[in-house]
């Protein structure tokens, strides 16, 4: 069953993505464009992004920090006076560095909420009023698996990826009834920058090109949590029913910690 209104056509639907210049962002800007929207990429790297709008013709950049609350409001008023409507807005930008209690920094803990978080409370403070008063839109936040339950070495990263799940919850149940669409994305191992410096094997591992496919096929069949790939995605989602003393041992016996 649909949570959200069903995308039919993406012909002329204007999405701006945040955190666009790689990965999974990029490649789902470059899909969305494959498909005929008015794609509007946004980055820290101005480079990147120029290089993407030149070889996306009818594409456009606006470099921004995501740090920035007022870089935001600029730059969604840019993307109003394109065509007087926001679509879709997703927020993909990401940081993360693996740690554990025995190396804790809080600075790069801070670092992770500033940039997986922070951000994204700065894309809604752009946009929400306008999707409010346009009646109609769609907000995207892309979270992690690892956000479902505590992981070892993940006490920067996960906490603040489980923020987005709760943000995306609370979202939906006051958007709903105004037409506004609400998802939270939650990838498993996806091959880009974040992830190219692990040195564990990682399960079911797909390419940002694969990854944006499950995105847009969950947007347009109105899913509100679009968790993939599917064969690794549900053995998390059953571990989040298991009592604290039986989760705690398999991930033992998983992780060998």
């Amino acid at each position: 069953m649909p949570l959200n209104p069903l995308i039919g056509s993406w012909h002329g639907a204007v999405v701006w993505i945040v955190g666009a210049s790689s990965g999974i962002g990029r490649a789902t800007a470059h899909r969305l464009h494959e498909l005929g929207a008015v794609v509007v990429v946004s980055a820290r790297n101005g480079t990147s992004l120029s290089g993407f709008v030149a070889t996306h013709p009818g594409s456009h950049a606006i470099p921004l920090d995501v740090g920035d609350r007022a870089a935001f409001a600029a730059a969604c008023a840019q993307v109003f006076a394109l065509r007087g409507k926001l679509d879709l807005a997703m927020y993909c930008a990401g940081h993360y560095r693996a740690m554990c209690a025995a190396d804790f920094d809080v600075d790069e803990a801070l670092l992770h909420m500033h940039v997986n978080y922070t951000g994204a409370l700065h894309l809604l403070d752009a946009v929400l009023p306008r999707l409010t008063a346009q009646g109609h839109g769609h907000l995207s936040l892309t979270a992690s698996v690892a956000g479902y339950r505590g992981l070892p070495r993940a006490m920067a990263y996960g906490p603040s990826k489980a923020a987005l799940q709760y943000l995306a919850e609370s979202l939906y149940l006051d958007l709903h009834r105004a037409g506004i669409g609400v998802s939270v994305i939650n990838p498993g191992f996806v091959a880009t920058p974040l992830t190219a410096g692990n040195r564990f094997e990682m399960p079911a591992l797909l390419t940002p090109e694969q990854a944006a496919d499950h995105i847009v096929r969950g947007w347009q069949k109105g899913r509100f949590d679009i968790h993939f790939p599917k064969r690794f995605t549900l053995w998390l989602k059953l571990l989040r029913l298991l009592p604290h003393g039986l989760y705690f041992a398999a991930v033992r016996r998983a992780t060998g910690t």
